[in-house]
């Protein structure tokens, strides 16, 4: 069965156009290094001892042509650990730069990721395949390019809960455990420990990031930011037509119309990605690198899930709008010398504001059930609502969800506080505590909500349902994962194949997954992995 799985893979078909026409690095070797006029370096994967499945994506293995019994099988663990490649494979790392936490950190690079190379599939689309956690680069400094165990499970989970929330997002096909043991200081406070090792293969047309012409623009690099901005262009937006000076502002123009649309997904779910560092934003606008991510359990604009980041907060919920234009204006600045106009590069940042705040106040229009945005009733009520979600701490999903089930109907003359607000009580973590004036200002905020949704129009039932297509039921809560990685931890890897079911439908009422909507427990309020995470989570 193993030889004939092997066979089937290796009829996988790869047309590597990156590493065929981008300028590769002379030297050979996984020694860190500086890395010069050159967008990869070729190396292999490390070989692991003991390589076993814990789970795949059928839908990604679908799309890539891999069906769910080849995955099962030795020879798709084999590979997708990184033991074997098969021939049309051209294994390498991407060299690029970052600004992280806002400085200047020169070369980064693909210092934990191997890319496989560039698989066509059946469907005649571009995947390049990675594998996240198979050893040491010329990009790994002094790291040993390993991933362990509990963050590839953040990785995988939440790369296809964002898939199926329709978000943009890099996809994840396996999950396979090394055998091995790797050393990780969690915290980065001298604590540390084995854990299992692990490895996670990703899935994207491109994993070009911002900071991938940076590295060239930061160098007077010019020749080799020109062939990958040609290449990015020729391959990610091909609609564009032939590179020029043109087609250069037009593909910065589309990166940030993608940028914008995906910093209001991610504010629709209350996502908070907690490491926008511009070598961590796609240009194709897709949510990539998953660490210290998470979601708001109350509402908290100033919340970040990263420990590295709890003194700045500069990757915080309400934040990364802002962020994501200063990462676009560092990208500009990076394309400058290859388009010598300004004013056409400042315009498209300028836009790029313009386009997210119409795209905002149409996704919150969505979440409050209304037909459309009306811009002199709806910016103060929005603005109201906001308020009051932070009066007290207010699970924001739940309360979008039971919102949901308010009767427009209703006489407000004859509700009182109480029971305008008992739809949603469960929604506050401590709802016996609200404070009679807070009671009295969602209360009245309520009203006026119910007074514009009976000027909308629209039916209770048909209200509700356009509600919770934009309103999910279901995240991935950060305590819901811990629970998993806790038990995959003693090696019961059920959990994670129970929240992966349940990801899967985030907008539909899951009668048996009830529990996996519910507020943080009380147990996780200030748990490592369930409030904060490192980097190295």
């Amino acid at each position: 069965m193993a030889d004939q799985a092997l066979l089937t893979l290796e009829n996988l078909h790869f047309d590597n156009r990156f590493t065929r026409l981008l300028p590769a690095d002379p030297q050979q070797g996984k020694q860190a290094r500086q890395v010069f006029s050159a967008c990869y370096s070729r190396v292999q994967p490390t070989s692991v001892s003991n390589p076993s499945l814990i789970i795949h994506a059928p839908d990604v293995a679908g799309q890539l042509g891999i069906s769910s019994e080849l995955c099962q099988s030795d020879a798709f663990v084999q590979l997708f650990s990184g033991n074997q490649t098969l021939p049309g494979m051209d294994p390498h790392a991407c060299c690029y730069g970052g600004h992280q936490f806002g400085n200047w950190a020169g070369q980064l690079g693909d210092g934990r990721v191997i890319n496989l190379g560039e698989l066509i599939s059946p469907q005649n689309k571009r995947w390049m395949l990675q594998l996240k956690g198979a050893g040491r680069t010329p990009y790994s400094r002094s790291a040993d390019g390993l991933a362990v165990l509990r963050s590839s499970v953040r990785e995988f989970l939440c790369s296809e809960a964002m898939f199926h929330l329709d978000i943009p997002t890099t996809r994840a096909l396996s999950l396979i455990l090394t055998g091995e043991q790797v050393m990780r200081d969690m915290f980065y406070d001298g604590h540390a420990a084995l854990e299992p090792g692990a490895i996670v293969c990703r899935a994207a047309p491109s994993f070009t990031r911002f900071g991938s012409f940076q590295i060239f623009a930061s160098r007077g690099d010019t020749a080799t930011l020109k062939a990958l901005l040609d290449h990015t262009i020729t391959t990610d937006f091909p609609h564009l037509g032939a590179p020029n000076q043109t087609s250069y502002v037009q593909c910065f123009e589309a990166i940030c119309q993608s940028t914008a649309e995906l910093m209001v997904d991610w504010m629709r779910v209350g996502f908070v990605h907690g490491v926008m560092n511009t070598d961590n934003m796609s240009v194709l606008g897709l949510s990539i690198d998953y660490g210290p991510y998470g979601w708001l359990e109350d509402y908290n604009p100033d919340w970040t899930p990263n420990t590295t980041d709890k003194a700045m907060h500069r990757y915080c919920y309400g934040q990364q709008a802002a962020i994501a234009g200063w990462n676009l204006a560092r990208l500009a600045e990076a394309i400058l010398p290859l388009i010598g106009d300004a004013k056409a590069l400042q315009q498209a940042l300028n836009n790029y504001s313009t386009i997210y705040n119409t795209l905002w106040q149409n996704m919150m229009a969505d979440k409050l059930g209304l037909q459309c945005f009306e811009p002199q009733t709806d910016t103060v009520l929005i603005d109201e609502l906001q308020r009051i979600l932070s009066l007290c701490e207010t699970d924001m999903g739940i309360f979008y969800r039971k919102l949901a089930m308010l009767d427009a109907t209703q006489s407000l003359e004859k509700t009182n506080d109480s029971e305008l607000m008992r739809p949603i009580l469960d929604a506050y973590y401590k709802p016996d505590e609200i404070k009679p004036d807070t009671q009295q200002q969602i209360a009245n905020w309520l009203r006026s909500y119910i007074l514009r949704l009976q000027q909308d129009g629209r039916s209770n039932a048909a209200r509700k349902q356009h509600m919770n297509r934009h309103n999910p039921k279901y995240v991935l809560r950060n305590y819901l994962v811990q629970i998993a990685i806790d038990q995959a931890a003693m090696g019961d890897y059920s959990e994670i194949h129970r929240l992966y079911q349940v990801i899967q439908r985030p907008y539909d009422e899951q009668p048996a997954f009830e529990s996996y909507a519910a507020k943080r427990p009380e147990w996780a309020r200030n748990r490592a992995g369930c409030s904060m995470l490192s980097c190295s989570s």
